[in-house]
């Protein structure tokens, strides 16, 4: 249902949208053209009338007004649809074979060309134009004309020429053509200015500003004020432009007008450049670049920004945005020789294409270098940093062993404590029973009296004490201790010191040193190995455990 509800809706306004249209093509042009020019700030309004235009005059084939009503459709239309109503309009002026027709339509298309900034053809259809106009008797034309063909004598650097045609300009549209008149007279301004005559540029200025409000014009003003805010940098009047920039910058529509919104950005950068503040001119370099980028706009002077932002990277050692605008001053370079042959060779470039190819080729060596010493730089922290994670991790796994090696020697000796010991009955095949036994209760005692702390004990000592031989207490130890004779007395003295650090929290304190002493070893080295040897553990660990259960 809603499907049908707009389709009929859409059937229904095309009906309408006809009718109008039938209705309008029976106006007059007068009509029609009022209308247009009544609605010229909304194309959908004027649209209508424009096409209604277009309609009567092709249906009445009557050429000049074709070419009026393309002419009026290019001047409604986006940017990108001109360049066809410029075309539909020389094509049927050509139909008429009038050289007044033909001259304003290539005028036309010319016109289009330019705003597109695509200078070369714009001339070229100029120069076609005023061949065709030269041969009239419309005076208009031929100074409309002569003011575009003076835009591109200014463009292209041959400045004195463009005065002399501004200047004629002036002259005649001062009389009967308001824009036309402030228009020349804003560009013998910036004339003045590319030539070095910065006061004639700001009279002109002045003037123009003036006349804007004599013949009720201020839209005009901002452009009058562009001017003067360029031409107060080279007055080296620096924070004067920037306010003055500053103050029509958001009047500048940045689809029609980019070229002039890029021309200030460039010169607020380069106020603030002259005023030694680099890091305020960048921002707007490079929206001056972004122009560049996205319209393909650049002309001579503005090449300027990559020469500046090549020297702002140099000096902050950024090796990666030198290039990067060095190419973008190659690629400006390539646009401005193609366009600006003659200019190009006259203005002063503090980057010449060799010297830019050898500093490129510089910085692209020192690149690879950087990249090298980076890859070298980060394997290093790469292991660095797996070191350091292994290291945490087995810092935190030995500790948890640790933990779990403490806690099985705590259990150990409380088990030990239940357990009471006893001998083992099996015979010693070359050692008598009875001599057997007599050892057993020797070392039992010797156990429970703890004479193994004495310092100086050794298997000999111990051996005359026992009124027996060395081979049989070594027998009797390793079959009843199930140990050697050195780690059964190194293990008695450990056990020892590990139940006395268990009930005494003073001997918590002593050093590692004085708790070997108080074992019985006869150096610190020996005691900490016995230590870990029996428990697992080293001394410290245990007591700092200790400490951390039992505070």
């Amino acid at each position: 249902m809603l499907v049908l509800f707009f389709l009929s809706k859409s059937l229904t306004a095309q009906t309408i949208s006809n009718r109008d249209a039938d209705s309008l093509i029976s106006k007059t042009y007068t009509y029609l053209d009022d209308k247009i020019y009544e609605n010229k700030n909304d194309s959908l309004k004027a649209s209508p009338y424009l096409y209604a235009y277009l309609h009567k005059a092709k249906k009445e084939k009557n050429l000049e007004e074709t070419v009026n009503a393309y002419q009026n459709l290019l001047h409604q239309s986006p940017m990108n649809l001109r360049l066809k109503y410029a075309d539909s309009m020389v094509q049927t002026a050509v139909k008429s074979r009038s050289n007044e027709l033909i001259g304003s339509a290539q005028l036309s298309k010319g016109i289009v060309y330019y705003s597109q900034k695509n200078f070369v053809k714009a001339y070229d259809y100029y120069i076609k134009a005023n061949e065709n106009i030269s041969k009239t008797e419309n005076d208009y034309l031929i100074y409309k004309t002569k003011y575009h063909i003076a835009q591109i004598k200014f463009y292209l650097g041959f400045y004195d020429e463009a005065i002399s045609l501004f200047n004629d300009c002036i002259e005649y549209f001062k009389k009967n053509q308001a824009r036309p008149y402030l228009n020349s007279l804003h560009s013998l301004g910036v004339c003045y200015n590319m030539t070095g005559d910065y006061s004639k540029c700001s009279e002109t200025n002045a003037l123009g500003i003036k006349e804007c409000e004599r013949l009720n014009i201020p839209e005009m003003e901002l452009f009058f004020k562009h001017s003067e805010g360029i031409n107060q940098y080279f007055l080296n009047n620096y924070h004067t432009s920037i306010e003055l920039l500053q103050e029509v910058m958001p009047q500048l529509n940045s689809m029609t007008e980019f070229a002039n919104e890029s021309i200030a950005n460039f010169y607020i950068g380069k106020n603030y450049w002259k005023l030694l503040q680099p890091a305020k001119a960048v921002p707007y370099f490079k929206k001056v670049e972004k122009v560049f980028i996205e319209k393909g706009y650049i002309r001579p002077d503005l090449r300027e920004v990559f020469e500046l932002m090549i020297k702002y990277y140099k000096k902050e050692n950024n090796l990666k945005s030198q290039l990067y605008y060095i190419d973008q001053l190659l690629k400006a370079d390539s646009i401005l020789i193609d366009t600006n042959k003659y200019l190009m060779g006259k203005i002063h470039k503090e980057y010449d294409t060799k010297e830019i190819m050898l500093e490129k080729e510089k910085i692209q060596k020192q690149l690879i270098l950087q990249k090298y010493y980076d890859v070298i730089l980060i394997g290093i922290v790469v292991i660095l940093f797996s070191a350091v994670l292994l290291g945490t991790f087995n810092h935190f796994e030995n500790k948890k062993r640790n933990k779990l090696k403490y806690d099985a020697l705590l259990e150990k000796i409380e088990k030990k404590k239940v357990q009471k010991h006893i001998p083992e009955r099996f015979q010693i095949s070359d050692i008598s029973e009875d001599a057997v036994q007599s050892i057993l209760r020797q070392l039992e005692k010797f156990e429970k009296d703890r004479k193994f702390l004495d310092k100086d004990l050794t298997l000999g000592s111990l051996t005359a004490a026992f009124n027996s031989n060395s081979k049989y207490l070594s027998k009797v130890i390793y079959s009843f201790r199930e140990k050697g004779f050195v780690d059964y007395i190194n293990d008695l003295k450990i056990d020892y010191l590990i139940d006395l650090l268990r009930n005494s929290k003073l001997h918590r304190n002593y050093t590692i040193s004085s708790l070997g002493e108080e074992a019985g070893f006869s150096s610190t080295p020996r005691f900490t190995n016995a230590f870990q040897s029996r428990a697992g553990i080293s001394v410290s660990y245990f007591i700092k455990q200790l400490k951390k259960d039992n505070p």
